[in-house]
């Protein structure tokens, strides 16, 4: 059982349980590669946009309903708490580690967060992610680098921001930390 062990543990491959009667299989996800990682982030800037024009085309009701089902899809909230820290929050509230709070953080509109406006209904139309750094460690995958947003008027808005991915169970890669600020701008 050692030797199989530890051949799953280098393949990455399934094992294949049997306890009396019952047979389960025990699934092994394997790493997270980098185009992985490229694509989650695209899908991110992409569903971005999608929000914005769903709330320009239909309003903030639908806006907020493909918000939720965007967070549900990328975010890692099911698996615990997500180590959310939004560009444009502000004490007491500015850390958003559950479903709620990146909900108002994108869509606004929730009276326990007063202060969001909705970062994802700014018009956006295209979202340029450059990483610095990509870090692959199995399941989990760890980038630093810029994203740039550009607004419907061509107005440009770069954030430094940093995203840890888990790949989880069902092999769905979700974001379970994500950092994002400003610039630092010397006065």
């Amino acid at each position: 059982m050692r030797l199989i062990a530890k051949a799953i543990a280098v393949t990455g491959a399934a094992l294949l349980l049997t306890t009396g009667a019952a047979t389960a299989i025990e699934i092994h996800n394997g790493s997270i590669s980098q185009d992985e990682v490229l694509k989650t982030q695209k899908a991110w800037g992409d569903a971005l946009i999608a929000i914005s024009k769903e709330h320009e085309e239909k309003g903030p009701d639908a806006a907020r309903v493909m918000a939720a089902n965007v967070i549900d899809a990328a975010y890692g909230y099911r698996l615990g708490p997500v180590l959310f820290k939004p560009t444009l929050t502000q004490e007491p509230q500015t850390f958003r580690t559950d479903r709620e709070g990146a909900l108002a953080y994108f869509v606004g509109q929730n009276p326990n967060y007063p202060a969001d406006t909705g970062f994802a209904l700014k018009g956006w139309r295209k979202v340029e992610v450059n990483n610095a750094a990509i870090l692959l460690d199995g399941e989990y995958a760890t980038t630093l680098g810029k994203v740039s947003f550009t607004d419907k008027q061509g107005k440009v808005t770069t954030v430094d921001k940093s995203w840890t991915f888990k790949k989880d169970d069902a092999g769905v890669i979700r974001i379970v930390q994500h950092h994002s600020s400003l610039p630092y701008q010397a006065k």
